[in-house]
């Protein structure tokens, strides 16, 4: 086992996300000086890298598509937690949170991380490479979920503003679960070979998701670079290096769960700070949903795109696609349950900025997807498209 996959006592990625949540622990619901917000943002960083870490080391022993689904539950469900805690605390001013980070979060994944990850697949190779069915399967549900969620409130009757009525919030909230169980049963189950990585010439590798090594050579610790002969384990022998035992793990699990309660928390530690800071900018008050959605998708977006540097764009769509559908589909029913103890309106409804975003989005989205293939074009689109997210949300 490399020593890379054992991760002990005095590793900095123990230490760094323990220590995030002793710091989150005791700083929690407090007014912190600037230096101590420092601090904290320096842990939060830490925190974000040996997340990306522990998740690598889950995704090797539980093999594609599995390891991208732990990493985009993981992060969504303590944003869910977060977006929660910050409604019931906030007041009026946070009528919108919902709607704010979870369109923050679509933008981010299906822009930000979806066209660095082309970006630096296409550099690598010339073209990135990705199959188009699963790819294609995934935005679909997307699109369905986000329309179903942010688009159709705008256009309902109700006097109170772009909202739902019970009846329709509780439609919505057992569609978005419906099809995001829908997703993760064809993901890991009879099709799963659509979102494993692809090689250049199309084909698929074996199951636990790595990239045929050249002769002589092994892959990495999460089995996805060819590495110098004898740097890897390799007891049986497949030319790749051998999965991290159980222990190993179930440790990085509960790692990787460590180290995302501290990103979450320590990122909401930071937030009085962010808000002082856009108030004082004369930023509009979404502002802060898009600088906190950027804060907790940080290590989506890592391991996105060290999987793009190493030739795997699959696995970096798996990510980008799959935390955007779990921001949805796990974060409007867990709104809706709350929203029975939530006081004033819960507003949902995308404006007309926003909405056409959206649409650019989705079918510049669909364009990218079909073919299969992307060059630096498609990734630059992507991004320019967040940028212009980034810019509007700043100044509408």
């Amino acid at each position: 086992m490399p020593a890379l996959l054992r991760p002990r006592m005095s590793d900095w990625t123990v230490v760094v996300p323990v220590l995030a949540v002793l710091l989150l622990l005791l700083t929690w619901n407090r007014e912190l000086p600037g230096l101590l917000v420092a601090v904290v943002a320096a842990f939060l960083a830490g925190a974000v890298l040996a997340a990306v870490h522990h998740a690598e080391v889950v995704a090797h022993k539980v093999g594609e598509p599995y390891g991208s689904l732990v990493l985009a539950v993981a992060v969504t469900v303590i944003e869910v937690a977060l977006i929660v805690t910050l409604m019931i605390s906030g007041g009026d001013k946070t009528q919108a949170l919902a709607r704010d980070t979870v369109f923050a979060a679509v933008m981010i994944t299906c822009n930000g991380i979806l066209g660095l990850s082309l970006l630096l697949g296409a550099l690598r190779r010339r073209v990135a490479v990705f199959n188009p069915e699963g790819t294609g399967g995934a935005l679909a549900t997307v699109a369905t979920l986000a329309t179903l969620s942010l688009v159709v409130p705008t256009f309902t009757t109700s006097k109170t503003g772009p909202e739902f009525s019970p009846a329709q919030l509780a439609f919505a909230a057992v569609a978005s679960l419906a099809l995001y169980g829908l997703f993760v049963m064809v993901q890991t189950g009879r099709h799963r070979d659509y979102f494993l990585p692809v090689t250049g010439d199309g084909s698929v590798p074996d199951s636990d998701g790595s990239t045929p090594a050249p002769a002589g050579s092994v892959p990495d610790s999460d089995g996805s670079t060819p590495a110098p002969a004898g740097s890897a384990p390799d007891s049986d022998g497949d030319g790749h290096a051998d999965p991290p035992s159980t222990r190993t793990a179930v440790t990085s699990l509960v790692l990787l769960l460590v180290a995302l309660v501290a990103v979450v928390g320590d990122a909401k530690t930071v937030s009085p700070t962010i808000e002082a800071g856009v108030a004082a900018a004369n930023l509009p008050q979404a502002f802060v949903g898009v600088v906190i959605a950027l804060l907790v998708l940080l290590p989506e977006t890592l391991a996105a795109a060290r999987a793009a540097r190493r030739d795997r764009v699959q696995i970096s769509l798996n990510l980008a696609l799959g935390s955007a559908m779990a921001s949805i589909g796990l974060t409007i029913p867990a709104i809706a349950l709350a929203s029975i103890w939530l006081d004033g309106p819960l507003l949902l409804g995308l404006g007309g900025t926003q909405l056409t975003l959206l649409a650019l989005t989705v079918v510049t989205g669909v364009l990218t997807v079909v073919p299969g293939r992307a060059t630096v074009l498609q990734g630059g689109v992507h991004l320019v498209l967040l940028a212009a997210f980034v810019f509007l949300a700043a100044s509408p």
